[in-house]
């Protein structure tokens, strides 16, 4: 029996938990998947056959897939739980280039990747923070199977480009563009593939462009705050956040206080 659970879509990707509970030891009958996917094992293990090459799956082996393969699975061991990603074909291009399918080694940082990816799934922001842990599991996964680089046909030096990226990145974010509202839209507007954008701002700042971005939002939260704003609600809502919670815990995590408490603190002392 085989279940799937959403943990986190965007326009340009789908993330899945998928449940097989299963103890037949045969191959089941070829299928053709049609996308590009990365698949990873959190428990148990199962066996994968494609073009005649068969691979056994565990914690410690995911697999690369490409649309147009024809695979069989086997469960000998009676059940696993993966991690299925399928993303779009410009988004896999924007960060793979060209790749060629097939099994590969689950070090201890691609795990890591892996669980950050979900932890960041439960924050509830897909646009940023989810986006931006799943291009970084993507670049680890995929350059253990690249056959080259994603194109780029900027000739400046790539810390001059880096700059200007992030520099970019910042007015747009600042000036909130709509296409500021995610990640990818963001890296479209600048003619910037999603991964570089990503890399770039730790480079250049310090900060990942999450980080970057809750900052901003953040001080607008404190301007509103400040001049006394006494809906939360509206206020996550206005700054883009899912809902008062996610504001509330991103407040929290940045600036060790909850809304309810910095209003309280940027409240006007009592005059007299």
């Amino acid at each position: 029996m085989l279940s799937l659970q959403p943990v986190a879509a965007g326009p340009d990707f789908d993330i899945s938990a998928v449940a097989c509970r299963s103890d037949h030891t045969g191959w089941s009958p070829p299928e053709v998947h049609g996308g590009h996917r990365v698949v990873l094992v959190r428990r148990g293990r199962f066996r994968r056959r494609t073009d005649g090459t068969g691979a056994d799956l565990d914690p410690s082996l995911g697999y690369l897939g490409v649309p147009g393969e024809e695979e069989s699975f086997a469960h000998p061991a009676g059940g696993d739980d993966c991690t299925a990603i399928s993303v779009t074909p410009t988004l896999w291009h924007a960060t793979a280039g060209e790749t060629r399918a097939g099994a590969f080694y689950v070090d201890p940082p691609l795990d890591l990747a892996h669980r950050r990816v979900l932890l960041a799934a439960r924050s509830g922001d897909v646009d940023f923070a989810v986006t931006e842990q799943l291009l970084a599991l993507l670049a680890n996964a995929v350059t253990r199977t690249a056959t080259g680089p994603a194109p780029c046909t900027d000739s400046r030096p790539a810390a001059a480009k880096d700059r200007a990226l992030v520099a970019a990145a910042r007015e747009a974010i600042a000036a909130d563009h709509p296409a500021s509202g995610t990640l990818l839209g963001l890296a479209e507007l600048l003619g910037a593939s999603p991964y570089r954008l990503s890399r770039a701002f730790p480079r250049e700042l310090g900060v990942t462009v999450t980080h970057y971005r809750h900052r901003v939002r953040l001080a607008r939260a404190l301007d509103r705050l400040e001049a006394g704003e006494t809906s939360l609600g509206t206020l996550a809502a206005d700054l883009g956040y899912a809902d008062q919670a996610h504001l509330t815990r991103t407040a929290r995590h940045h600036l060790g206080h909850t809304p309810t408490a910095l209003r309280r603190l940027l409240a006007a002392p009592p005059s007299g």
